[in-house]
């Protein structure tokens, strides 16, 4: 059978984060401070008046081939991972993947970087080619199961969404999926393994400085032996855990630990040697019952407990010492457009994950809340869809950012290929007085972040409703606040509206709306504006100044 994510990838497409983790803190101090402290800004950019919006195109077309990667900035990003060096330099990398696939000439896993995430010079390939582990590796399983050797074209393999974490100061650990081509046991059998390995290094800014330190972990089936099972019974394949997707994180008590998988079943946890990075417990073989498989890790979430199917893939969990929660943040749905995101969150890092509802997504499985991104259009512009798979990082100077990928809608501009554009997006993350990230609808721009007035709240907002719809673009219509703390048109007219400037928090309609500065992408030319983002229990609303 083909490899399920190929069922969602364009032509051009070949394949499917994790997180700078935030160690330290006290689960004694739950006190969230909604307010993030500004960046740092020079005496150049201080004044708002002053301020500058990054001009890169969106639609990379023009300079999507690899010749011109030095002007790629965000293009081309595809499932990133973030961490902040010791440098200064905060560094990405990605899943080979890319508009008409140019990054095939540079090796896998590519990197870039920045110093205010904004502006990213791109520096390629962190691997070179195929681990000399992989295939014998393959070989050494399959041989113990009783099936034949096989030599797959190296150049057939997915090289698919890295996790890089800096573990202490002069060491980095970068672990990535490999995934195998073929087919366990021929035409109409369930597709063939994938691989976590992982890679090291003592300092990123030396791309070529990455080592590998090879495998970590594969699939695992509770089928035992029983491995023909047909290529189009999706809810019963024949892997319980899917090995792509891996996050590391370490916790404050400085056990290392390892959630991984993509709808297969959920998400497994398992806990690493520190000093390796490899699993603290032997790994039997990736067959078996459910009992012998159990070293490959405790579920720790589920979208469906009895379906292997379940749409749901890139677990990202990070800490957060001022809430003393860790939270799971979840890709949702198919990932050309449906794409989005969820997060859910838990007291222990293998769980009990909850969603702001109350369902137990570990112990019951279950439709995860909050949405935080979710397939969108404000009034100009094309807007954007695949908005997934993130990674979570922050500054250490109690400022939270959320990175992903994300699309252009199908056949924008008469572009048959335009859902294979990709743009990374990086977003401010606000924490809201109960404890739950919120993501910004507008991307991260370094606005100066200076007091937001209440006069500057006064007129009209485009404000969207980000319910869960699968597969569509929500749109945006007009609220407008008026100077009597009403709300005289558009959506929740009728009600009133306050703002606690202290806080940055505008109420409306009894919602609290995080407010902040950013950049209004879509106005010509770009400019600073001021933004929003509420909950409500599962209801999650977006909205921007406009006038």
């Amino acid at each position: 059978m083909k490899l399920y994510k190929h069922l969602f990838y364009s032509v051009l497409m070949l394949g499917v984060c994790c997180m700078q983790v935030a160690c330290g803190g006290s689960d004694d101090d739950p006190t969230v401070d909604p307010t993030p402290t500004p960046p740092d800004v020079t005496p150049e950019n201080s004044i708002l008046e002053d301020y500058v919006a990054p001009e890169y195109a969106d639609d990379y077309t023009a300079i999507a081939d690899w010749s011109k990667r030095s002007q790629w900035n965000l293009a081309n990003v595809h499932d990133p991972t973030v961490v902040l060096a010791d440098d200064g330099y905060y560094y990405m990398y990605q899943t080979d993947a890319s508009y008409g696939n140019a990054h095939e000439k540079g090796g896998h896993f590519h990197g870039r970087r920045s110093k205010d995430l904004v502006n990213w010079e791109y520096l390629g390939g962190t691997m070179k080619s195929l681990p000399d582990w992989v295939i014998p590796k393959l070989n050494e399983i399959r041989k113990e199961m009783g099936l034949p050797e096989v030599n797959p074209d190296k150049n057939a393999f997915g090289y698919w969404a890295p996790c890089v974490r800096k573990v202490k100061s002069g060491l980095y650990r970068m672990y990535y999926s490999i995934v195998c081509p073929g087919t366990i046991n021929g035409n109409g059998t369930w597709s063939e393994r994938a691989f976590i390995g992982m890679m090291e290094n003592t300092d990123p800014s030396d791309n070529n400085g990455w080592v590998d330190k090879g495998y970590v972990i594969t699939n695992a089936s509770d089928k035992g032996l029983n491995f023909k099972v047909a290529a189009n019974d999706w809810p019963n394949c024949y892997f319980r855990w899917n090995a792509i997707d891996p996050c590391y994180i370490i916790t404050p008590e400085g056990k290392h630990w390892l959630i991984y998988g993509s709808w297969h079943s959920g998400f497994p946890a398992i806990e690493l040697d520190g000093e390796t990075g490899k699993p603290m417990a032997d790994l039997p073989n990736p067959w078996g019952t459910t009992k012998e498989i159990a070293p490959y890790g405790k579920l720790v979430a589920t979208r469906q407990m009895n379906n292997r199917w379940q749409g749901s893939e890139g677990p990202e969990v990070i800490y957060n010492p001022n809430t003393g929660y860790y939270y799971l943040f979840v890709a949702y749905d198919a990932l050309d457009v449906p794409y989005n995101t969820r997060v859910v969150r838990s007291k222990n890092v293998d769980g009990p994950y909850e969603g702001i509802d109350g369902t137990d997504v570990t112990n019951t499985g279950g439709e995860m809340y909050p949405i935080l991104t979710h397939p969108y259009k404000f009034s100009q512009g094309y807007g954007w869809v695949g908005i997934s798979h993130c990674c979570v990082f922050d500054d250490g100077k109690g400022n939270w950012y959320y990175a992903s990928q994300a699309r252009f809608p199908v056949n924008v501009g008469g572009n048959a290929y335009s859902n294979a554009i990709m743009m990374g997006h990086v977003r401010s993350i606000r924490w809201t007085e109960d404890g739950w990230p919120v993501v910004m609808p507008e991307r991260y721009g370094a606005v100066p972040q200076e007091p937001i007035t209440e006069e500057e709240l006064i007129g009209n907002w485009e404000h969207i409703d980000l319910e869960y719809k699968y597969g569509e673009q929500k749109k945006s219509n007009v609220m407008t606040l008026s100077a009597d703390h009403k709300i005289t048109g558009g959506t929740w007219k009728g009600s009133t509206w306050s703002y606690d400037s202290s806080k940055q928090i505008l109420t409306a309609n009894n919602v609290k709306l995080y407010i902040q500065r950013e950049v209004d992408w879509e106005a010509n030319p770009r400019k600073h504006t001021i933004v929003y983002v509420g909950l409500n229990n599962k209801k999650t609303y977006w909205g921007k100044k406009v006038d």
